[in-house]
């Protein structure tokens, strides 16, 4: 006799249109990792010392002051990096060919305060001068700039700066139009309301010039307790992405402003202190499933001065970036060249400590091999997440994921985004 069945069609029916709007918050708030490539880190300089040729002088000035202090291998086996040859050898590559994946033209406090004239003057100059480095093929993959926050004091300058770059880049690049990786940093948000306030000029803008709707997207940078605890008791750094209406395209953490707004004595402010880590932790849970990126902070302790001050501020940034590639956070900032050589030495170790194991149980699990780890799919997705991540900033090649892995890397990158790829095939 066959069971009685109390869940029939018109139950079924009851239940979707009761979880309708879940279905609809899922799909449309949370479509799961973005494909996008996410640079692993982001360099700030004063918005009126850009040139075309800045990514590649940094290049040189790192390598120059790596060949200082012993050449890139000697700096990766001070460090204590395993196989220091082959990854000083890719880090020589990278700052050769791509030492800066992510750069931002600094308006806010990298620039100071300068007479309206003097800063419409260089946001134009800006403007044209991007357009220029794309044009000819020097600009990074990524490149925008930050203008002044959103409040009261600094909120009409930061539109006028906005608005004058936005315009002459336009202007300069003509047919070419907008660069692809054009990015808009918004600083010191304190409320969805001042989110909610650059999409409004991002329409505008978009009206003006005749762009796409949604083509100008921003990260928001994360400097303020505000957007951790709300007066009303809510989280507004979650809220916030959604109100972006899907121009949020990452939130950055501010190391030393979300410090000292919290009383961090100035010797304790730093990317590791626990005030910062329940921030990061914080942003991490409400960009996850949204497609938004994290990024870290910067630390300000540079590699300048004499052999020891060199060393040590090395040893420290280099701790620092493999600590937040360790918590799922894949991008920091830089302040300066000299930090190129341990943000990549740094960055390709890890990818590459975990290369073998990684791609070891991705093949099993493709290939349905039998081994000590039972792995699931969300969790093969991880480990081609990882790889893909390490193929795109360049720690790792194509061949050698092919031979550790078996599998293409057009597989690899459909396991790292499925989603992605099935609402590509339909």
């Amino acid at each position: 006799m066959a069971a009685r069945l109390a869940l029939g069609s018109e139950v079924t029916a009851k239940i979707n249109a009761d979880l309708a709007a879940t279905d609809a918050l899922l799909a449309n708030s949370y479509p799961g990792d973005s494909p996008a490539r996410q640079p692993v880190h982001t360099v700030y300089v004063p918005a009126d010392r850009f040139t075309p040729d800045l990514a590649a002088r940094w290049g040189a000035e790192a390598l120059s002051v790596a060949k200082d202090h012993g050449g890139l291998e000697q700096i990766a086996a001070g460090l204590g990096l395993p196989d220091a040859s082959r990854i000083a050898e890719l880090v020589r590559r990278k700052l050769e060919a791509e030492p800066i994946e992510d750069l931002r033209l600094d308006f806010e406090d990298g620039y100071g305060s300068r007479s309206d004239a003097e800063e419409d003057a260089d946001a134009l100059k800006a403007g044209g001068l991007v357009a220029q480095a794309a044009a000819a093929g020097t600009a990074p993959p990524f490149i925008g700039i930050r203008f002044k926050c959103f409040e009261e004091p600094t909120r009409e300058r930061g539109l006028r700066t906005l608005d004058r770059f936005v315009g002459s880049l336009l202007e300069h690049a003509g047919e070419q139009g907008l660069p692809e990786g054009l990015v808009l940093t918004l600083p010191k948000v304190t409320t969805v309301a001042q989110v909610e306030a650059m999409v409004y000029a991002c329409e505008q803008l978009e009206q003006t010039h005749g762009l796409a709707a949604g083509r100008l997207r921003f990260e928001v940078q994360m400097e303020t307790p505000q957007l951790i605890l709300a007066a009303d008791g809510t989280v507004p750094v979650a809220q916030l992405i959604h109100a972006g209406g899907g121009r949020v395209s990452s939130l950055h953490y501010g190391t030393y402003d979300y410090s000292a707004s919290l009383g961090i004595a100035a010797a304790y402010q730093s990317m590791e202190h626990p005030a910062a880590d329940y921030a990061k932790s914080v942003m991490q849970v409400a960009v996850a499933g949204t497609g938004v990126h994290l990024s870290d902070g910067s630390t300000n302790i540079l590699p300048l001065g004499d052999a020891e001050n060199v060393a040590n501020a090395w040893a420290l940034h280099a701790r620092l970036v493999r600590r937040h590639l360790e918590r799922g956070i894949y991008q920091g900032w830089d302040l300066h060249s000299t930090q190129l050589p341990t943000r990549f030495l740094a960055t390709y170790a890890f990818y590459r400590d975990g290369l073998t194991a990684a791609a070891g149980r991705l093949k099993n699990y493709v290939h349905k091999i039998e081994s000590t780890i039972m792995d699931e799919p969300a969790t093969a997705r991880a480990l081609a997440r990882f790889i893909h991540r390490g193929l795109a900033c360049g720690a790792v090649e194509g061949d050698e994921v092919t031979a550790l892995a078996q599998v293409p890397v057009a597989t690899l990158e459909a396991l790292a985004h499925p989603r992605t790829t099935d609402s590509r095939k339909d």
